[in-house]
């Protein structure tokens, strides 16, 4: 099943019977609340889901965006018209972080038929695509959540498959190196994970994806096969997800530590290394 969609690709399905669900989940880490943006134009039927409240709980011991209730998500994504005979796609401004993240938590409660929007936002405007300022109407949902879709790590999982497979850091290099740490407590990373900043699943100067071949060879140069325990993790479990994505382009199955960073700095019990080495 393909992971990701064109944006000609999404245009040309909205026009059929079986037209996907299509979801806004435009996000800026520190920035404004995604809705007025939405507000003032968006896919036409796209449907806003907000990362901060829908997309995961509040912060706290299980870092900065731990799994959101499941009650909670259920009832957001019924509201959003969510079902499981329908496919669904999701975008966001074009980062692809939170839509992977809304792409990733489907995938994990069992929806069998979700696809990112390559490029988001930005790629629809760039093919000359109309947007809308209509607030859809949106016929209820009856998606049930399944956890287990995807695989999910703890601290402890995550530091058992830096030992015996590859755990991936999909953070800055010079965060995973302990040089600067702008957000949490402690600098550096989880002993024996490996650097593999998010930004380089894209094209250079791009928010469209490298393809698949490409991101393979990347993943491969880094010890991430198919035939290869994958995890990975980045501050606080969202643009992580995007790296999951890009493994999945790949054809390379990975697990997400949703805690990420942000949960294992926060237990001064847990081990740190720094540097440019594993540790």
């Amino acid at each position: 099943m393909n992971v990701i969609i064109t944006a000609t690709e999404l245009a040309s399905e909205l026009g059929q019977p079986t037209a996907p669900v299509v979801l806004d989940v435009r996000y800026q880490l520190g920035g404004p609340p995604g809705r007025p943006v939405y507000e003032a134009g968006h896919v036409p039927g796209a449907v806003y889901v907000d990362l901060e409240s829908e997309l995961a709980s509040p912060p706290g011991p299980g870092g900065r965006h731990p799994l959101p209730d499941l009650d909670a998500f259920t009832d957001a994504m019924r509201a959003a018209g969510v079902r499981a005979d329908r496919p669904v796609v999701v975008y966001d401004g074009g980062q692809g972080w939170a839509s992977a993240r809304a792409w990733w938590l489907l995938r994990w409660t069992g929806h069998p038929d979700v696809r990112v929007l390559d490029g988001g936002l930005a790629a629809w405007e760039a093919a000359g695509l109309a947007l809308s300022v209509d607030q859809p109407a949106v016929q209820k949902g009856d998606f049930t959540p399944v956890p287990g879709g995807l695989a999910l790590l703890r601290a402890d999982d995550a530091a058992a498959v830096a030992r015996r497979g590859v755990l991936l850091d999909a953070r800055a290099g010079e965060r995973y190196r302990g040089e600067v740490e702008p957000i949490d407590k402690v600098a550096g990373h989880i002993p024996g994970a490996v650097s593999a900043p998010t930004t380089e699943n894209v094209v250079e100067g791009g928010t469209v994806f490298r393809d698949a071949s490409e991101l393979a060879e990347r993943f491969a140069s880094l010890g991430a096969t198919a035939d290869v325990e994958v995890g990975v993790y980045c501050g606080s479990g969202v643009s992580a997800a995007h790296q999951v994505l890009a493994l999945a382009i790949a054809g390379v199955p990975a697990a997400l530590y949703v805690g990420s960073w942000s949960e294992w700095s926060a237990d001064p019990a847990r081990p740190v290394a720094t540097g440019p080495q594993p540790g």
